[in-house]
């Protein structure tokens, strides 16, 4: 099998962010101008989860549409990441699980739950006071994670896009920019820098309270998947702190800070 050159290997990390994340960091930078330059920081606001139609099952369509459309790049990354290996005969040979290599399955479900329970605790707690400290600061804007009307599937929709964000970032930002950037052949802090600063900065529309906050969690995050080669844990730690956020706030009302 032909192994690719740092060259293809770069330009196939560049496709896959300008799909994904990559796109999502320049938007967020844009998104982040206006507001500044529109009124003080802690005027502004950012939702999460917006209806896209005062239509009920239009709505549920859009959000459907949306969840699915987000977790193509992530089948992308599947792919790239798999190893199409050709038997000597030039028949199909072995071909090298990308959810193995990345950590992405049920191999040790209960010592993945675990750490992921671990980590949402870890992350979760310290956040709330993060978010308060730059709303109280004017460094963070009013976040909104749920702006959805009261339906009888929008909890289970919510649910839905918890899993699509922690899916999506997960795998890219750690399991296969980690994966690249060893290819290229940068050291372990310098990959573990870029992948933080990366989900810090799509995060940035926030305001800088979240950009710090998410830098920090991919600090940790990028470190533990050094260590055990397994996206799985970080997967379930990122979902349940969003379940929490987007459902709790759908159900109880306003968060901290908003108002």
């Amino acid at each position: 099998m032909l192994v690719p050159s740092r060259r293809r290997l770069k330009l196939e990390v560049w496709i896959v962010l300008g799909l994904s994340l990559g796109q999502s960091a320049v938007y967020s930078v844009v998104q982040l101008l206006d507001k500044i330059t529109r009124a003080p920081l802690a005027e502004g606001t950012s939702t999460l989860n917006r209806s896209q139609s005062t239509r009920e099952y239009f709505d549920l369509t859009y959000q459907l549409l949306d969840i699915l459309f987000a977790l193509v790049p992530v089948l992308l990354v599947i792919y790239f990441l798999t190893d199409h290996r050709q038997s000597v005969s030039g028949g199909p040979g072995n071909t090298g699980s990308a959810f193995q290599k990345l950590g992405f399955d049920f191999a040790r479900p209960g010592r993945d739950l675990l750490q992921g329970l671990g980590l949402a605790g870890l992350i979760g707690i310290p956040s709330l006071g993060l978010y308060a400290a730059g709303r109280a600061l004017g460094i963070t804007t009013a976040i909104i994670p749920s702006a959805l009307d009261a339906y009888w599937w929008t909890v289970p929709v919510l649910i839905l896009s918890a899993l699509r964000h922690a899916v999506v970032e997960e795998v890219i930002v750690v399991g296969y920019l980690m994966n690249r950037f060893g290819k290229f052949g940068w050291s372990v802090p310098l990959s573990i820098a870029v992948s933080s600063l990366l989900r810090g900065t799509y995060h940035l529309y926030q305001g800088f309270g979240p950009f710090i906050g998410n830098v920090v969690m991919g600090i940790v995050f990028a470190w533990l998947y050094t260590r055990t080669k397994r996206v799985m844990p970080l997967v379930i730690a990122h979902a349940l702190l969003d379940i929490v956020a987007f459902v709790g706030f759908s159900i109880f009302g306003r968060a901290v800070g908003l108002g």
